[in-house]
């Protein structure tokens, strides 16, 4: 399992397949293992990178508080370690508030972003009540029963419960709270005009009350494509995983060919090219029963 020491601290990584690269950004609690369906289906056509965030996981407890801010330069200091220029960010539910954070903090670090079930903050009820009622569970010494029921709920299988349990407990609790606090307390939504980048959102149609955030970032983002996937709820990267990856192929593939143009050298266009003739032969039918586009403003 490889491991590097990042800005102060031994993070656990994987880096699997070539091509353009793409980091993946787990929530509270859970680890990299959330990604593991998009790390063995998308790695045959990308970079796919995915890393323990410090305190959760494999990667090293950390004696700095966890903060929004310190996540993303462990990320960048991480890319830089890679030798990774620039990427692609996908985040899950709080991770995709970390995306939007280290895009708007390192925007020439990112060529865009994948949000799923992702939020700008947390404005209603029922998940400020989640999120402090998981912080203090890990406070009173309850965290390998919040894991369980995390990672309960997160499954699809007996296997995936015990990738997502196994990786959970071995977080550091503080680290862990410190995580929860940080997602209950920001808020980027004022700022998201700033980010220019394009950005696909995804959210389960199932998961209603995340509807007002799919709304606050269609609307805040400059560049945003939104779908609804049909019959899933929030835990879309586990039980909608084949879904998922196919919609994340055919929007990078659409990126990829869009900034061919732009590319200056000859090394980045054969790169590029190298990947649409991976994404090529991907030919699947496209489900268009299965999701739900929304490009307009709703």
């Amino acid at each position: 399992m490889p491991r590097t020491i990042v800005n102060g601290i031994e993070l656990h990584y994987h880096v699997t397949g070539q091509g353009v690269p793409i980091v993946f950004v787990h929530p509270p609690l859970l680890a990299s293992s959330t990604f593991n369906y998009q790390r063995a289906e998308l790695s045959q056509y990308f970079k796919v990178i995915t890393y323990d965030i410090r305190g959760h996981g494999l990667s090293m407890p950390s004696s700095q508080p966890i903060t929004y801010d310190l996540i993303a330069e462990d990320m960048k200091q991480l890319l830089d370690f890679l030798e990774v220029d620039q990427a692609y960010l996908c985040g899950y539910s709080a991770g995709a508030t970390v995306a939007l954070h280290a895009m708007l903090h390192y925007p020439k670090r990112y060529l865009g972003g994948i949000l799923l079930s992702g939020m700008s903050e947390v404005s209603d009820w029922r998940l400020k009540l989640m999120l402090a009622g998981a912080s203090s569970a890990l406070k009173l010494g309850l965290g390998s029963v919040l894991a369980r029921g995390i990672s309960w709920g997160s499954k699809d299988s007996a296997e995936t419960y015990g990738e997502l349990l196994h990786a959970a407990v071995q977080g550091h609790p503080r680290n862990m709270r410190e995580y929860f606090a940080c997602s209950l307390s920001y808020s980027c939504t004022r700022e998201l005009p700033r980010i220019k980048l394009p950005i696909l959102l995804v959210y389960g149609q199932q998961d209603r009350s995340f509807y007002r955030y799919a709304e606050m970032l269609h609307h805040g983002l400059s560049k945003s494509s939104l779908y609804f996937m049909r019959g899933v709820g929030h835990q879309l990267p586990t039980k909608a995983g084949s879904r998922v990856n196919e919609l994340m192929r055919r929007w990078l593939k659409q990126q990829i060919e869009e900034s061919l143009e732009s590319k200056g050298t000859a090394k980045e266009k054969e790169e590029l090219e190298q990947t649409l003739e991976q994404l090529a032969a991907y030919e699947d039918a496209w489900k268009d029963q299965e999701m739900i586009h929304r490009n307009e403003q709703i």
